[in-house]
């Protein structure tokens, strides 16, 4: 096993799925990293496109909702836009989806690899206003370690 407390999470992220191919494997270990690396969360994992909505994937925390319609919530708006959506207070996002009524604030990156939607990586805070700029650098940076 890699050693990864002296590494950043990026750099974490790209030792520990070095020469994985398994996409399972390696969005389990990407969000434990993502636990362990980010304070001030309460929630850190993947839902996955299975080809008409988002599907639970590997994750860090409470148990969370299970499918999710493209479109809806976060997730779902991030995933149809293909774009990164950082929401300050979730309570002012229409169509928040709670799955965690203790969750503020949210981000979330699609992950694309050539024109096909594989899934978005989703982090909660109970903190408003969590996730800015620097955040949204390194978890698209770590997507990008994802597509790789």
């Amino acid at each position: 096993m890699i050693d990864v407390k002296n590494m950043s999470l990026l750099e974490a992220a790209a030792a520990i799925t070095h020469g994985e191919t398994n996409l399972i494997a390696n969005l389990a270990n990407i969000s434990a990293l993502i636990w362990m690396y980010t304070d001030r969360i309460n929630w850190a994992g993947f839902y996955l496109f299975d080809g008409s909505e988002l599907v639970l994937g590997p994750f860090q925390g409470k148990p969370a909702c299970i499918r999710i319609p493209m479109g809806k919530g976060v997730c779902g708006t991030a995933a149809l836009s293909r774009e990164t959506i950082v929401v300050e207070d979730v309570d002012n996002f229409p169509g928040h989806i709670a799955c965690d009524s203790a969750s503020r604030s949210e981000i979330v990156v699609p992950i694309i690899k050539g024109w096909e939607l594989i899934g978005v990586l989703d982090i909660d805070s109970p903190e408003l206003g969590r996730f800015g700029d620097e955040e949204r650098v390194i978890f698209e940076s770590l997507v990008g370690i994802i597509k790789n």
